[in-house]
């Protein structure tokens, strides 16, 4: 039935974009769980989840990332590639076996049966640097950014013992293509992709990575050209045509290279307003000046919810307005986040306790020890 009074499309349609703007600001659906035992588990709770959100997308992007991933192969750097263009880039490999110990290649397995949009081809490296002088960490770091700029593939996926799988289509479609259920891990980030200004590709899926840092995005970042300029003074290049992966990067920047806390590299990309700061105590005041100073250049600016993890932590934060949701709960040993907290409750229907954390504020869950600041 449609018309008017149906509940058929047209009135769809209508309740999800009531003033039938060009674009719908407020998609991109988000979800994390984290087991902080550490205790691995499969894709279940990860894909039922996101699944309740599909209004949220629309079918032009949507991925995964796993943690606790590769156990066997734990301190191989686990690279995933795509190919683009139909076949594999011998000049790449040949950068990839130049600068690293390939312990083992194999193409990502897939179910070809499973239609999806384009698919390029997807392989994976489990790898150890050859200069054994360089800092490991940033002598991946430079090779990822390397190879990205090259044009012919992409490493989407740096870190040890967990992975990223992403692409176009909706994030069921996306599960069954990579055979999801065949994997465990004790964290999963999962999301699916509204594009609003960028194209849907396979690159431009969530989650972003850089070595350990991972993260999902619901929003858009007006200041993406200034945080883009500020971040290639310290070696990065953003090849993935979308605002996000310069959250990844300055994730990477504040926490892993300069070891900013997490609170302090939440007040630098969602700091205080000035009359906020103007009314602090004089000591608090003076190092969210500092901050502004500093790290002007990483200030996100614009509306977003991001849900950030590395190995042993996952990361909710807001913008300071909270112009786009986030929710978060804790059962037992687990800790989820998401857009809604119908997607929480469709796999946990009776949560200890459930909050919306506040716009800049950020939320922790942490393995082994569970920090997390919960409202009385």
């Amino acid at each position: 039935m449609t018309g008017e009074s149906g509940i058929g499309e047209p009135s769809v349609r209508r309740l999800q974009n009531p003033y039938g703007d060009d674009k719908v600001h407020d998609a991109c659906g988000l979800f994390g769980v984290l087991n902080t035992r550490g205790l691995r588990f499969t894709a279940h709770q990860a894909v039922k989840a996101i699944s309740g959100m599909r209004e949220r997308g629309n079918g032009l992007g949507a991925g995964f990332a796993v943690y606790g991933l590769y156990p066997d192969l734990g301190e191989d750097y686990a690279l995933h590639v795509m190919f683009l263009g139909g076949e594999v880039s011998g000049e790449v490999e040949d950068i990839i076996h130049r600068r690293f110990t390939v312990n083992l290649a194999e193409e990502i397995p897939v179910d070809e049966d499973v239609e999806v949009w384009n698919p390029p081809i997807l392989k994976r490296y489990f790898v150890q640097p050859k200069d054994s002088e360089a800092q490991p960490d940033e002598y991946v770091r430079e090779s990822v950014m390397h190879i990205n700029t090259m044009g012919r593939a992409y490493v989407f996926s740096s870190g040890k013992n967990m992975g990223v799988f992403k692409g176009v289509g909706y994030p069921e479609d996306l599960a069954e293509y990579f055979m999801l259920n065949r994997y465990e891990g004790y964290m999963w980030l999962c999301h699916t992709r509204f594009p609003t200004n960028t194209p849907g590709w396979w690159g431009g899926a969530h989650p972003f990575n850089i070595l350990d840092w991972s993260v999902i995005h619901n929003g858009e970042l007006s200041s993406y050209g200034a945080n883009r300029r500020f971040l290639e003074m310290f070696g990065y290049r953003c090849t993935m045509r979308t605002d996000t992966e310069v959250m990844a990067y300055a994730f990477d920047l504040l926490m892993r290279r300069q070891g900013l806390a997490a609170e302090i590299a939440a007040r630098v990309m969602a700091p205080p307003l000035w009359f906020e700061i103007e009314n602090m105590p004089a000591r608090e005041a003076q190092l969210h000046m500092a901050l502004r100073q500093c790290y002007g250049g990483l200030l996100m600016n614009g509306p977003f919810t991001v849900i950030v993890a590395r190995h042993g932590q996952m990361i909710g934060l807001a913008d300071r307005l909270k112009l786009r949701p986030l929710s978060a709960a804790v059962k037992d040993d687990c800790v989820y986040m998401a857009s809604e907290e119908a997607a929480i409750r469709s796999v946990c229907p009776n949560p200890d306790h459930v909050w919306r954390p506040r716009g800049g504020e950020p939320v922790a869950g942490v393995v082994k020890e569970l920090e997390l600041e919960v409202p009385a």
